[in-house]
């Protein structure tokens, strides 16, 4: 007996009308004016660092005769040598080694510190703990130019001061309300049941803390590190209180500018570099600065 295989009909496919290439090019059109928009702020953002890095490149006659601008129209005209006297003529690269590392170590310290603390304020129960909190906050609104006198006492007796130890420890104690509170806001946002778990299966509180909070708090300790960052390499006012020598590259742009006055081939190649870095640091992590904006705002 003969027998005749039936083939199963064909799955009938139903576009999504959305995905025409009609619908397509109506999307764009309606979105052109808020991208065209987006753009012209974008562009009006950049300009200033764009106009720094072509003034940095034009030299000083050049500099006083034309604009920025005339190095798009005459690429020409622009040169590196400004770049090679700053690096190899002044004490730029010093001053922006010096940055680095107050500016490194006044990140992680606090941030490290803040970890801890925001933890202990978001999940572990001990005495006092709410009215802590409250003094961390009250900490938030009181002015750095209040402390610099008596810090300044206190790191002259303590040999702190025109110390990059003496910087660091500074900005990490004017840092560390802000950190506490968002780490501890974004900390507190995490469900409770993950760590209960974790606790029900004997893991301990740093292993809970290490294991768990700090993978899971990672949005909002890089955007702490994106604001750390930026607020101590842009300093200046303590800088130029609390050290003499050591002179990160804030002040040694200042007294360039006091020196020098019109030696624009100088300032302008060492504010770019001075600027550079700072806006690397913020495009890396960029991606998790919104998430950390709103760290603990949304439950």
């Amino acid at each position: 007996m003969a027998t005749y295989e039936v083939e199963a009909p064909a799955p009938i496919i139903i576009k999504d009308p959305s995905d025409a290439l009609p619908a397509k090019i109506g999307r764009a059109v309606t979105k052109l004016p808020v991208h065209i928009f987006l753009l012209f702020i974008g562009v009006l953002w950049l300009m200033p660092t764009l106009g720094l890095f072509f003034e940095s490149l034009l030299s000083p006659a050049d500099a006083q005769s034309n604009g920025w601008w005339k190095v798009i129209a005459h690429p020409h005209i622009a040169t590196w040598s400004n770049y090679s006297n700053v690096w190899h003529g002044t004490d730029i690269p010093t001053a922006l080694r010096i940055t680095a590392e107050i500016a490194i170590g006044g990140t992680f310290l606090p941030i490290i510190i803040a970890a801890l603390a925001g933890y202990a304020f978001a999940w572990v129960e001990f005495p006092g703990r709410d009215w802590l909190f409250v003094v961390v906050i009250a900490l938030l609104v009181v002015p750095l130019q209040m402390a610099l006198i008596p810090i300044f006492t206190l790191y002259n007796k303590a040999h702190l001061y025109d110390t990059i130890l003496g910087l660091i420890l500074f900005h990490t104690a004017f840092g560390l309300p802000f950190a506490i509170f968002l780490l501890r806001n974004f900390f507190i946002g995490i469900p409770r049941d993950i760590l209960e778990s974790a606790r029900i299966d004997g893991a301990s509180e740093i292993r809970i803390f290490l294991k768990l909070i700090l993978p899971l708090g990672l949005p909002a300790i890089a955007s702490l590190a994106i604001f750390q960052f930026l607020w101590t390499w842009n300093d200046l006012l303590v800088a130029l209180v609390m050290a003499r020598n050591t002179t990160p590259i804030t002040v040694d742009i200042f007294s360039q500018l006091r020196q020098f006055g019109s030696n624009i081939d100088i300032i302008a190649p060492a504010s770019f570099l001075s600027m550079i870095i700072p806006l690397g640091v913020f495009f890396s992590f960029q991606r998790y600065f919104a998430q950390g904006l709103l760290a603990g705002s949304v439950k």
